[in-house]
């Protein structure tokens, strides 16, 4: 199948997308069909994504070298032999590491400089990996994040009510009391550490505070997201409420 070859950093990027949408395609409403072409008794077999969304399970191409990179081969062995969803974030890794090997591999034929390749990488990089589609784990836009992770901690320090949970309140609060505090939130914000993982805080993630301990947790490390914190009237942590079922 031809396709146009993309020359510009505008260009390239479109194609990246429309390759990208494709392998998202493969391997989450088409992943029935996908998982049925890969059958682990045919010979290597390689997922291909193209600019104009469409995806394709085929061996790889018989040109030495080939004219693009080519992607990961023999994803087909490898199926029968774990779980169906961690072969399947597998594939995605591989995919996403051939989207970029294909993006700049065009910045490199076509004299990208510095800031163009820069330009593209930061493009590339405001979308969401494949593999955070696949597995579920794809962050929310950074102006979201931001303000679930700000509000989350600034209404879980600042707690009035019982009813207005640590880390759970998302509405934001009023502006006068919200400047009030800003410059002794942001202290308090810098030193934070997750207690499941150590990480420090960072306002591009969402947090959420134990009503009982008053630890902070990333929501990912106690698998709690924003939507379900908002009907938590009282968060207790994984180890609180160990504590509690052991009483």
């Amino acid at each position: 199948m031809e396709h146009p070859i993309p020359r510009t950093v505008e260009e390239v990027f479109s194609d990246f997308k429309g390759r990208r949408a494709g392998l998202i395609k493969a391997l989450t409403s088409d992943v029935q069909k996908f998982y049925q072409l890969c059958d682990p008794e045919k010979e290597n077999l390689c997922l291909y994504g193209f600019p104009n969304e469409t995806w394709e399970v085929n061996l790889p191409v018989e040109e030495v070298p080939p004219e693009l990179p080519e992607p990961a081969l023999g994803i087909n062995f490898a199926r029968d032999g774990m779980q169906e969803k961690d072969w399947l974030s597998l594939v995605a890794v591989h995919s996403d590491s051939w989207l970029l090997a294909v993006a700049f591999y065009f910045g490199a034929r076509f004299g990208f400089g510095k800031n163009e390749r820069k330009r593209l990488f930061q493009m590339i990089n405001d979308l969401s990996t494949i593999f955070e589609v696949v597995t579920g784990s794809a962050k929310q836009p950074k102006d979201q994040s931001h303000n679930n992770g700000s509000k989350s901690k600034s209404s879980g320090k600042a707690r009035q009510s019982d009813s207005q949970a640590k880390g759970v309140k998302m509405s934001p609060q009023p502006k006068e009391e919200e400047e009030s505090g800003e410059e002794e939130e942001e202290d308090e914000e810098q030193g934070a550490t997750c207690g499941a993982c150590g990480d420090n805080y960072a306002t591009d993630e969402f947090w959420i505070c134990c009503d009982v301990c008053e630890r902070w947790f990333h929501g990912k490390c106690v698998k709690i997201t924003p939507a379900k914190a908002e009907h938590i009237k009282q968060y207790k942590c994984p180890s609180c409420s160990n504590k509690k079922a052991r009483v």
